[in-house]
């Protein structure tokens, strides 16, 4: 990821948005201290995957049958 202050992201936007297009991820940063205040990412990217469990993956099961019951004030007051 490159990142670009507001002033030469506004000057090649043209630019800019080819190379997200392109696939490229881009940061745009502001202020004397240069800090990152947003990212541009291509729109495929943008989705996010299922989140794996990891070495539990297909382990276990859990079942909450019909008995466990709860009401909202031992929820709230354990």
């Amino acid at each position: 990821m490159s990142n670009m202050s507001v002033g030469e992201f506004k000057a090649h936007f043209s630019d800019v948005l080819k190379r997200v297009l392109a696939g490229e991820e881009i940061g745009i940063v502001y202020g004397r201290k240069k800090e990152l205040v947003a990212k541009l990412v291509p729109k495929k990217a943008d989705k996010k995957s299922r989140r794996k469990i990891g070495i539990l993956e297909d382990k276990g099961k859990v079942n909450f049958t019909s008995e466990f019951k709860i009401t909202e004030e031992e929820f709230l007051n354990p």
